[in-house]
């Protein structure tokens, strides 16, 4: 089992675009997502939920701006249960929205409210279209009362050319990805190449600067999604070996859940030997703070 990186919990596509001192980078993206032209990076407000979190991962980037409600999602692999995600992650946004403004939900009015844009940035190795719609109603087999549209954006380097034009700091984070690849099948370990990643990119890089002054938050950031992604690659092998009874995508649904379960144990378990407090553990881990006390007693650690 890989030992998920709990000091750098968010994702580099995070760092870089719902990053609120990198706003204008965040406006270049949406404007160029939705063919529109808004100017002022302040119009943008972050709502980004910190404690929803899924396999040590924050949600990515949210954010309002105009009357609308954005939820970017980061994946490095295909995962057509997003749709679901996005469904928890908006009920959580607009239960925040409804606490902070006017609206009045037992109104004999009807309310206005932002209206949802839900957007995956796929980048995985798997090969995948320029553009996915996911909706949610595919997992009720049909049309349903309730549904969740995602689309999804292939943002591997050379994918999405219109997109890519239009968004330079997306153009280059693709890039930046793509050689740490590149890099990786001849480095020792993949902290050598994202050191040779960043060394090779063009001095005229808009985001060069900026992850050359963070490196080494970067290069966590880089081990975190790796380590996610060999848990999660660990567990739909182990699920396919199975070969459940009850159907091959139940049976791999089960696996991801206990693989969740294990890297958030680990997480605890670092976390206890590291000396942090309860409550933080608690925060970062997922688990309840019985549990966390029971793996505290199993392991002879004392809780902070």
């Amino acid at each position: 089992m890989a030992l998920i990186n709990e000091e750098h919990k968010d994702r580099v596509f995070k760092f870089i675009f719902g990053n609120p001192d990198n706003k204008e980078w965040t406006l270049n993206l949406y404007n160029a997502v939705n063919g529109s032209d808004y100017k002022n990076p302040d119009d943008i407000e972050f709502n980004t939920i910190e404690n929803a979190v899924y396999l040590g991962m924050k949600n990515d980037v949210s954010f309002i701006i105009m009357s609308e409600i954005n939820l970017w999602e980061h994946q490095s692999s295909y995962n057509p249960n997003m749709p679901m995600r996005f469904f928890i992650y908006a009920a959580k946004l607009y239960e925040k929205y409804i606490a902070g403004s006017e609206y009045y939900q037992y109104s004999g009015s009807l309310q206005s409210a932002p209206r949802p844009k839900c957007v995956c940035f796929y980048n995985g190795t798997a090969r995948q279209p320029d553009i996915k719609v996911l909706k949610l109603s595919d997992a009720f087999g049909g049309e349903a009362d309730i549904e969740v549209k995602v689309t999804m954006l292939n943002i591997n380097y050379g994918r999405n050319k219109i997109l890519m034009e239009a968004c330079r700091p997306l153009n280059e984070y693709a890039w930046l990805v793509d050689a740490v690849r590149r890099h990786q099948k001849t480095k020792k370990n993949l902290e050598a190449a994202v050191d040779a990643a960043i060394a090779e990119m063009p001095d005229d890089f808009s985001i060069k600067n900026f992850l050359l002054l963070n490196k080494a938050e970067v290069k966590g950031m880089f081990l975190t999604e790796y380590d996610q992604e060999k848990v999660l690659e660990q567990e739909r092998r182990d699920s396919e070996r199975r070969g459940e009874k009850r159907g091959f995508n139940k049976g791999l649904n089960q696996g991801l859940d206990q693989g969740l379960n294990q890297a958030h144990e680990q997480t605890a378990k670092t976390m206890l030997k590291k000396g942090e407090p309860l409550g933080k553990i608690a925060e970062y881990s997922c688990l309840a703070e019985d549990v966390i006390r029971a793996l505290a007693e199993k392991i002879g650690v004392a809780i902070a």
